[in-house]
């Protein structure tokens, strides 16, 4: 669920099925308000609300995690503060300013 400026280009690669009844969490994705549910990692999180978590720095493709535990390195994602996060392993928490471009001077 997004909504803001990016709400018409963007949709979620995944759609809940189950587990619907768990406390709503909110988060930014891109400057764009996004809600997930308790307990969801940030690449269930982040993939609900978007078709990616990151754009390959090897080519035009986009990334939306490949092992989905933790060992692959493909489901990196960044804070706001220009931190990163595994996206996978890392619980959505309640605030959380996340952004699927690396910030301005990241290395």
């Amino acid at each position: 669920m997004i909504s803001g400026p990016q709400a018409a280009r963007q949709a979620g690669r995944m759609v809940r099925l189950a587990e619907q009844g768990r406390p709503q969490v909110r988060f930014r994705l891109d400057g764009a308000d996004c809600a997930a549910l308790a307990g969801d990692t940030v690449l269930t999180a982040v993939l609900v609300s978007a078709p990616a978590v990151r754009q390959s720095e090897f080519g035009p493709e986009q990334r939306a995690g490949f092992c989905l535990m933790g060992a692959c390195q493909d489901c990196w994602i960044w804070r706001e503060d220009g931190g990163r996060l595994r996206a996978c392993s890392t619980l959505i928490a309640d605030g959380m300013q996340l952004r699927t471009t690396p910030p301005e001077g990241w290395q």
